[in-house]
């Protein structure tokens, strides 16, 4: 608005007499709005979060929203109506600082592979074990895994929290500080699932440490979270599970073993050790698993893995395929030119990746 400098008008303005209810009126209008103010001001208006027709659309279809609370029964992984299910997904890389896989760490990765890759699962791999790992660097190792955490429970994923160590039994205080804090903050959630211990080496016995390990760890859990099925690691790298099956952990429910193995190197023998298991009436879950040889190096061993593929659908085992990282090996789903959030076109993956993407689409 303009306002003009010419007073003139002002000069010759006649002047108005205001009636009196009108001169009462504007102080009571006064104290009414300063009364109104004051008011407001100690007023708190929580925000609105509001989530886009998709992501309401996606959630509502999700695994957890279809399975909700797990449990184990009579050797399976049941969900809330206690029906078998077989969960499927990829598992991230070590979360340590300077490696391959700490950038996968992220909100938009787990979007895609829910969106993009219908997963169900999705396996955090905190390192616990060598440098820039959970014992060197805590609080950013800690932050990676809350991260996906939030982003899973957002997109109605189940997600293992691993304690990704082959030396668990050193930092067992770590490890039961590290769990209780993710119970407490999330136990009371239906997505969390614990794998307490990665993979025990060969010479690591099941009886004098591994199991003592996970007992205490377990037992630190339990105090917690009651309910939420946790993992346990077994000899030779978490394939022994035929050992663990002779003498399993006792006295608390919702337990299950994890059973690894890459195509390229484990066949029949690893197959029979696991049906060994299986027929004691030990529960399994496949936390990790390759295409590729065990070092995570060479070409994918089609005709091996269908054969794996084959025996996790006959046994109704849950699988979480390795690994989310773009480092130049074998194992990797991306070429090290893709992008660490996505979204991804089949030129980002690799041979393997894009054989994996497939399973993963196809398991449900």
């Amino acid at each position: 608005m303009l306002i003009s400098n010419n007073n003139n008008h002002k000069a010759t303005a006649p002047a108005v007499e205001k009636p009196l209810q009108f001169q009462l009126f504007i102080p009571l209008l006064s104290l009414l709005i300063c009364s109104f103010i004051t008011f407001a001001s100690q007023v708190t208006i929580a925000p609105q979060i509001v989530k886009s027709a998709s992501n309401i659309s996606a959630v509502a279809k999700s695994a957890v929203a279809e399975h909700g609370q797990l449990s184990i029964k009579d050797g399976q992984l049941v969900n809330q109506q206690k029906q078998e299910i077989s969960l499927a997904g990829p598992s991230l890389y070590w979360s340590n600082n300077g490696w391959a896989g700490e950038d996968f760490y992220q909100k938009n990765v787990i979007n895609n592979i829910s969106q993009q890759w219908q997963a169900s699962i999705v396996r955090a791999a905190m390192g616990a074990d060598f440098k820039g790992s959970y014992l060197t660097h805590p609080e950013d190792n800690l932050k990676r895994v809350e991260r996906v955490i939030e982003a899973a429970v957002e997109n109605g994923l189940y997600i293992i929290v691993d304690w990704h160590s082959h030396h668990a039994e050193n930092h067992t205080k770590k490890a039961i500080e590290f769990f209780q804090h993710i119970a407490r903050k999330y136990g009371h959630l239906p997505n969390i699932i614990y794998e307490i211990y990665n993979e025990p080496l060969q010479e690591t016995d099941w009886h004098s440490v591994i199991k003592p390990y996970s007992l205490k760890v377990i037992s630190a859990i339990r105090a917690i979270d009651s309910d939420n099925v946790i993992l346990i690691g077994s000899q030779s790298w978490s394939q022994d599970v035929d050992i663990s099956a002779k003498d399993p952990i006792t006295g608390f429910s919702n337990l299950a073993y994890t059973l690894h193995f890459y195509a390229g190197t484990h066949k029949d023998e690893l197959r029979a050790k696991a049906q060994v298991a299986l027929d004691a009436g030990l529960a399994l879950f496949v936390s990790e698993w390759g295409s590729v040889s065990a070092d995570g190096t060479g070409d994918v061993d089609y005709q091996e893995t269908e054969k794996w593929l084959a025996f996790m659908r006959k046994n109704q085992l849950s699988h979480c395929s390795w690994s989310l990282s773009k480092k130049e090996e074998g194992a990797s789903i991306f070429k090290p030119s893709a992008s660490t959030s996505g979204p991804w076109s089949d030129k980002d993956f690799t041979k393997n990746g894009l054989y994996l993407k497939e399973i993963i689409q196809n398991w449900g």
